[in-house]
C-alpha cells in the first residue's frame, strides 16, 4: 500500500512539474481568463501585432503633431504665438492623459481593454480632425491677398474637439502598449526574460520608423497635396493599428487588473502612521508576506525585500495582537512586503 501511495505521489509531482513547464508562471491568462499554454500564446507569436499597432499609431500621431503649427497659421489663420501656444497646450495634455489610462488599466479594465477603448476614441478624434480639414463649411475661407477671414467659433470647436479626442486617446495607448508587449513574456522563464529585452529594442525601432515616415513623407503631402489627404492618411494608419491589435487577440497573454496602485500606496502610508512606534526586525523574513507563491496583488509577482527606506517596512511588521488573532485582512493596518516595495520603487524614481 505504501509503495502505491509513493508511486501516486511521484506521478502527481511529475504531472505538476510538466504543467509548470507547459503553462506560464507569472499568472497570465488567455482572453477567456484561463491559464495559458506557453507554446500557443505570447512570445514572438503575439509581438508582431503589437509592434505593428505601435508603428501605425506613432505614424498617425506624428502625422498630426509635426506640422500642426503650420496648419493653424495657414489654414485656421492664427498668429504664430497663438498657434504655438495651442500646440504646446495640446502636446502637454497628450503627456498628462496617460495618467488616466494607466490607472484605468491597472485598477479596472486591464491593458487590453484600455488600449481597445482609447484607440476607438483616438480614431474618432482623427476622423473629426480630417473632416474639419476637408469640408469647406468646417474651415475658414482661403486668404484673399493679405485679408484672411478668421475661423468661426463652430469651426474652432470642431477642430479642437477632434484634436483633444486624440489627446485623450493617446492617454490610453501610451502607457499600456509597451507594458502589454512585456506581458507576452513570462518573467519566471529565463529564456523568455531575455527575449523581453529584445522586444523593447524592436518596440522603439517601430516608434522611430513611424515617426520618420510621418515627419518626412506626410509633411510633404500636407504641404503639397492638401491637408485633407495629409490628415486622411494618418486616419488610415490608425485604422490599421486598431486592426493589427485586434487581429492578435487569440495569441495574447493577459494580466488581470490588480487594483489601484494609488490605493495600495495610501494603505502603506496609513499603516506606517499607525505603526510608527514599532521596531523593524533585523530579519526581513519576519515581515508579513502572503504564504503562497502568488502576490496578493492580482496579476503581479512578489517583490523581494530591499534594505533601502527601511522606515517604510513598518506596515509589514506583525503586532502581537495581529499574531494572536490571526487576522491579517485589514490592508490599512498590515501591508505585504510586495506592497511596501511598490511604494519604495516609486520613491526611488522621484530624483529621475
Amino acid at each position: 500500500m505504501g509503495s502505491a501511495d509513493e508511486e501516486r505521489s511521484l506521478l502527481e509531482a511529475e504531472v505538476q512539474a510538466e504543467s509548470r513547464g507547459l503553462y506560464t508562471g507569472d499568472g497570465s491568462v488567455d482572453f477567456n481568463g484561463k491559464p495559458v499554454l506557453k507554446q500557443n500564446t505570447g512570445n514572438w507569436k503575439a509581438c508582431p501585432f503589437i509592434l505593428g499597432n505601435e508603428c501605425c499609431e506613432r505614424l498617425a500621431y506624428y502625422g498630426i503633431a509635426t506640422n500642426l503649427v503650420t496648419y493653424l497659421t495657414k489654414k485656421l489663420h492664427e498668429g504664430n504665438a497663438s498657434a504655438a501656444r495651442n500646440v504646446t497646450t495640446w502636446q502637454g495634455t497628450c503627456y498628462l492623459t496617460p495618467l488616466i489610462g494607466a490607472v484605468l488599466a491597472d485598477a479596472y479594465w486591464g491593458r487590453y481593454w484600455t488600449i481597445a477603448a482609447f484607440s476607438t476614441i483616438y480614431f474618432i478624434g482623427m476622423c473629426t480632425l480630417t473632416l474639419s480639414a476637408s469640408i469647406p463649411a468646417l474651415k475658414p475661407a482661403e486668404c484673399v491677398g493679405s485679408i484672411c477671414p478668421s475661423s468661426t467659433p463652430a469651426q474652432y470647436a470642431v477642430f479642437f474637439f477632434g484634436l483633444y479626442l486624440i489627446a485623450l486617446g493617446t492617454g490610453g495607448i501610451k502607457p499600456c502598449v509597451s507594458s502589454f508587449g512585456a506581458d507576452q513574456f513570462d518573467d519566471t522563464d529565463p529564456k523568455e526574460r531575455v527575449k523581453k529585452g529584445s522586444f523593447f529594442n524592436w518596440f522603439y525601432f517601430s516608434i522611430n520608423i513611424g515617426a520618420l515616415i510621418s515627419s518626412s513623407l506626410l509633411v510633404w503631402i500636407q504641404d503639397n497635396a492638401g491637408w485633407g489627404l495629409g490628415f486622411g492618411i494618418p486616419v488610415l494608419f490608425m485604422g490599421l493599428a486598431i486592426g493589427s491589435f485586434f487581429l492578435g487577440t487569440p495569441l495574447y497573454r493577459f494580466q488581470k487588473p490588480g487594483g489601484s496602485p494609488i490605493t495600495r500606496m495610501c494603505q502603506v502610508l496609513v499603516a506606517s502612521f499607525h505603526k510608527w512606534n514599532l521596531k523593524v526586525p533585523e530579519d526581513s523574513g519576519l515581515l508579513y508576506e502572503t504564504s503562497d507563491k502568488h502576490s496578493a496583488i492580482e496579476g503581479n509577482r512578489k517583490l523581494e525585500h530591499s534594505d533601502e527606506l527601511k522606515c517604510l517596512d513598518k506596515p509589514s511588521v506583525l503586532t502581537d495582537a495581529e499574531i494572536k488573532s490571526g487576522d491579517f485582512s485589514n490592508p490599512w493596518r498590515l501591508c505585504t512586503v510586495t506592497q511596501v516595495e511598490e511604494l519604495k520603487i516609486l520613491i526611488r524614481m522621484f530624483p529621475i
